[in-house]
């Protein structure tokens, strides 16, 4: 197992968000967390990345306890979480961004051939090399965050809501790129409402709610979108 997450609890200040949550990710597996907003996807994934402490419970990546190192520490293990929503630096160019993912001891060396496969994934960020990231459409500052985060050589990359507000066809664009990611060996967790989009992409699904998972899906197991929605919803009369 490449992940495992056991047990979990963490929040802010004195508000628990996360109540003894329990999720795994094996080796080149691609895993989908969604449910309904504020019950603890992002907390989880920030307090995998190290950016919240956990209050007990264990977090073990490449059989090894990461839950005490500081978030540095944990990129440099090939852990890499994408946040939800714009993280560029607007005022520096597309490729200082994309620079700055590359800062890891275990990256670095690598910078050049990293940058050549983010460009083959994502073509525009190659024509918009020198353009301040200020000046980028919401579907493009995506691509440049997925960008920084494979600039970081993920063993696991942690996607936020990779899809949030953006126009059908640039959704499609990233839901190829994502599958294009999983299949060179990348194992990732993806959090996202679009539920048709955790099925394109995605082998196994858990449902958060309160803070736990309240279901999950088994691998290879064959699932069809209203299914997962009556997860989510419950089952509708009729």
């Amino acid at each position: 197992m490449l992940l495992r997450v056991d047990d979990l609890s963490a929040g802010y200040g004195r508000v628990e968000v996360l109540r003894s949550i329990s999720i795994d990710v094996g080796k080149e597996e691609r895993v989908g967390l969604f449910g309904p907003n504020g019950h603890g996807k992002t907390t989880l994934l920030r307090t995998i990345s190290g950016l919240i402490r956990p209050n007990r419970g264990s977090i073990t990546f490449d059989n090894r306890e990461i839950r005490r190192l500081p978030p540095d520490a944990i990129v440099d293990r090939g852990l890499i979480h994408v946040a939800q929503g714009s993280t560029l630096f607007p005022r520096m160019t597309v490729l200082e961004n994309l620079m700055l993912g590359a800062y890891s001891k275990r990256a670095w060396p690598h910078r050049a051939e990293n940058l050549e496969r983010v460009y083959e994934l994502f073509p525009i960020l190659k024509e918009r090399t020198k353009q301040l990231a200020r000046t980028l459409s919401g579907g493009q500052r995506q691509m440049a965050s997925i960008g920084i985060g494979l600039m970081g050589m993920p063993t696991l990359l942690m996607l936020d809501e990779p899809t949030l507000g953006l126009a059908p066809k640039i959704k499609d664009e990233l839901t190829q790129a994502i599958n294009e990611i999983a299949a060179s060996g990348v194992s990732m967790v993806v959090v996202d409402q679009d539920i048709e989009l955790l099925l394109a992409v995605c082998g196994r699904l858990y449902l958060v709610e309160q803070g736990r998972v309240s279901l999950e899906t088994r691998q290879g197991e064959q699932i069809a979108e209203e299914d997962v929605l009556e997860m989510y919803f419950g089952k509708i009369a009729t």
